[in-house]
């Protein structure tokens, strides 16, 4: 059956690839997105694009229009260290803009399940032993990761005392073609650009803090999934909670050792200090995603970076920089 389904985010990075599959398997798609971070061209041609801020009133009037069945919630901000370096706006974003939506979905007539896009990577916090399972106890060290666990318990309030049909996937690092190389979010696409300019990698504290990471087409499978399985009643916050990844925690010095082997250059490692706020270890079980969703990874962590090398080498500008002479560590 085809949905109607609304992408917040859509035109960023996770959220494009989400709108691409839905597009790919016949629904409807509508995506928001206020282009802050986001691309236009990233959203599919046959995609309804709606320019707004999640945050803007206007959220509820597109709700109750689009009669949508499905609401898939990647409207965000992204960056541990800009959350910590600006608390007031990542709230603002990723609280209010998250409780609008869900007064919107209350109000609409027909209430869409809505799939929200959260965080396994920062949300437990290191006073838990990896694998993380979505019943570990929480304690979240970056506004981001607060700021996402208060938005589940919101899922949650709305779940139980307004019937909000909800789900919250709790996703690794992910990784992909589209990835921003260019902001502070996401060592994987950085890293691929700064080899392509034959730029050192820099590397806060050690480079052994682990992360789990997930292959961005792995993850858009896993939300369509999410937006149309069978669930158990929401009851308590982890109740529909999952959490995507792969299982495995891989240390930031082998993504870059892996991305050397990949596009056959070595370019220098700089260590700058350890960063305030981030997590030393982070890998999640997805035991709950495969046995209630049906979801498991397909794509492996040298096959996901060397699509994700390929996609921003055939993209690649080079600088016009005395640093464009191969180097080798």
């Amino acid at each position: 059956m085809a949905l109607r389904a609304l992408v917040t985010g859509g035109a960023g990075f996770i959220g494009s690839h989400v709108a691409d599959l839905l597009v790919g398997q016949g629904h409807s798609v509508t995506v928001v997105d206020d282009l802050s971070t986001g691309r236009r061209e990233n959203v599919p041609d046959a995609a309804t694009f709606v320019l707004l801020d999640i945050t803007s009133p206007d959220v509820a009037s597109l709700v109750r229009d689009g009669k949508f069945d499905v609401i898939l919630h990647h409207a965000a901000q992204m960056d541990v260290r800009k959350s910590v370096a600006d608390p007031v706006f990542d709230g603002t974003v990723n609280i209010l803009g998250t409780v609008r939506l869900m007064e919107a979905a209350r109000k609409a007539r027909t209430h869409p399940r809505i799939v929200f896009a959260s965080t396994g990577g920062v949300l437990y916090g290191d006073f838990v032993t990896p694998p993380n399972e979505e019943s570990f106890a929480k304690d979240p060290e970056s506004p981001y990761a607060i700021a996402k666990l208060t938005s589940e318990y919101y899922l949650a309030y709305y779940a139980r005392v307004h019937g909000i049909d909800a789900v919250a996937l709790r996703y690794g690092n992910v990784y992909g073609p589209r990835q921003n190389p260019h902001g502070e979010a996401g060592v994987v696409a950085i890293f691929c650009g700064r080899i392509l300019d034959r730029l050192p990698l820099t590397v806060f504290g050690d480079g052994r803090q682990t992360r789990d990471y997930v292959f961005v087409a792995d993850v858009a499978r896993a939300a369509l999934m999410a937006g149309s399985a069978i669930l158990p009643p929401i009851g308590r916050l982890d109740a529909r909670a999952f959490n995507v990844g792969t299982g495995v925690g891989t240390s930031v010095l082998e993504i870059a050792d892996a991305l050397a082997r990949i596009s056959g250059i070595r370019v220098p490692i700089d260590h700058a200090p350890a960063r305030l706020g981030e997590q030393q270890r982070s890998f999640v079980s997805i035991h709950k995603a495969a046995a209630q969703l049906g979801w498991r990874p397909t794509v492996g962590l040298e096959d996901g970076l060397a699509m994700t090398y390929r996609w921003f080498a055939e993209r690649h500008a080079p600088r016009a920089t005395s640093a464009d002479a191969p180097v080798t560590i």
